[in-house]
């Protein structure tokens, strides 16, 4: 089989159980059997699989088809033009969680003191180490399965991030910073069985659900931030795509500015608030 007949055969598979992203997926998963770029599958069509490649490739497909998420299957996902390694311990992350970043960056310019709550795989607190080489990045997690994936991306991307387990902000004490990220759970209880098999079945629900409204983190995160924010620092939110009136009012009167980022589906995706 060469590799134009098994991406063809892929892709077929993929689009007859509805797959989302069929094409795209099956030439992820060729290119990670083959331990390639997927622009070396159309640049040599006629090249044909070895045994073992043919076996690695058929894995792929069917835990795909089983609903095993593609960036789980490579262990690999895209954040801000840089690559993470992720695996079922992390959320995978999102491209509207790169508008946070991009908020950061512009109301919060000059950071010297960066904490990122609920890190995840680390790819917010990376991409701003990345970004202000100078700032002094922390990054915190319930999860110690989690920190540990954080860590190892922080090596690969060689980000100097202290990161220690803590229940959002309960552990930073007397601590000061001047931005505070957080891509906290907001997934609402009651939603989780409607979510995607992908995500239903295989993103950890620590990092999805967010109690029975999908605010249950929010108002311990503006609390907790009003406390170790400096006074004109900045917290950076993102929010569920219908959950901005409800986010707002729990900030309460502390901050004195704010500002909403939209995201491509002209949803209201990221708050960023400015401690008076």
């Amino acid at each position: 089989m060469n590799l134009a007949t098994a991406l063809r055969q892929g892709v077929e598979l993929l689009e007859k159980e509805n797959v989302p992203a069929a094409r795209l997926a099956a030439e992820v998963l060729l290119a990670h059997a083959l331990r390639c770029e997927r622009v070396y599958l159309y640049a040599h069509p006629d090249r044909e699989l070895a045994d073992v490649e043919q076996l690695h490739y058929g894995r792929y497909l069917n835990e795909r088809l089983n609903g095993k998420p593609t960036q789980y299957i490579t262990g690999r996902q895209e954040f801000y033009g840089r690559e993470f390694r992720v695996t079922a311990d992390v959320f995978i992350p999102r491209p509207e969680t790169e508008l946070v970043v991009e908020a950061a960056l512009r109301h919060a310019a000059g950071a010297r003191r960066v904490l990122d709550v609920g890190t995840g795989s680390g790819a917010l607190a990376v991409t701003l180490a990345k970004e202000w080489p100078a700032a002094l990045v922390l990054a915190c997690d319930l999860s110690r399965p989690a920190i540990e994936v954080a860590r190892a991306n922080a090596r690969a991307h060689d980000a100097g991030i202290r990161f220690f387990r803590a229940d959002l902000l309960d552990a930073c004490g007397d601590a000061r910073f001047d931005l505070i990220v957080s891509n906290p759970p907001y997934v609402p209880e009651e939603e989780f069985a409607g979510l995607p098999r992908e995500v239903r079945e295989y993103e950890p629900p620590l990092a999805l659900l967010g109690g029975p409204r999908g605010l249950a983190c929010y108002r311990r995160l503006f609390d907790g931030a009003a406390r170790v924010l400096r006074p004109g620092g900045w917290l950076i939110v993102e929010m569920g795509y219908r959950s901005r009136a409800d986010v707002e009012s729990l900030a309460g009167p502390k901050w004195s500015s704010r500002a909403v980022e939209p995201d491509l589906a002209g949803f209201d995706r990221v708050l960023a608030l400015r401690r008076a």
